[in-house]
């Protein structure tokens, strides 16, 4: 698309829903990836830990930059009801679990990001508020044994049955949600020179 051309964004993740976010952008990428533990400060505020952990991932990942153009682009997305965060399901109870408590409410969703060259790091995020409708017991059943959302923050993916048949608004943009703030990105990768 219309990025500069002297960049080439490099993509640490292996999430196939940030790379379909920016394939339908037009942005061109690699990816290349390390594994990080995704562990935070406990005393971080919840609205910093998206953030922390994406600035983590890519001073983590640091050495997958290979050359002066190349931006390494890093991303974690939280969910978050009432001052706590719900990562990714350990397993089918806890995402039950999970499903239960954001059931019928408005939850917060917040995805950090970082942009890291050889000389210089951006690191920023975005939120937005998902209105949640009820979800009966056997619908959360379904939903999970159908899905396997384990990779999914909030054990949800909104471009799933849940996103599509259990959503009634959001306030903020779909790609945050999805994890991914590509209007974000886009801004900060035309400024990254």
């Amino acid at each position: 698309m219309l990025l500069p051309s002297h960049l080439s964004l490099i993509l640490a993740s292996k999430s196939p829903r940030r790379s379909y976010l920016l394939e339908q952008a037009g942005i061109p990428f690699t990816i290349r990836t390390t594994e990080v533990e995704e562990v935070y400060p406990p005393e971080t505020p919840v609205l910093e830990v998206a953030p922390y952990l994406a600035r983590l991932k890519a001073e983590k990942s640091a050495d997958l930059l290979a050359a002066p153009e190349e931006v390494l682009l890093t991303a974690d997305s939280v969910v978050i009801l009432d001052d706590e965060i719900f990562g990714k399901p350990r397993d089918r109870d806890h995402a039950l679990q999970i499903l239960s408590r954001l059931s019928g409410k408005r939850h917060t969703v917040v995805t950090g990001c970082c942009l890291k060259s050889t000389h210089k790091q951006v690191v920023f995020s975005s939120s937005a508020f998902v209105y949640m409708n009820t979800i009966r017991q056997e619908e959360m059943e379904a939903y999970v044994d159908t899905y396997r959302p384990y990779d999914k923050a909030g054990a949800y993916a909104i471009q799933e049955w849940i996103g599509l048949a259990k959503i009634n608004r959001i306030e903020g943009t779909y790609p945050t949600i999805m994890g991914l703030p590509v209007d974000k990105v886009y801004e900060r990768l035309l400024d990254f020179a």
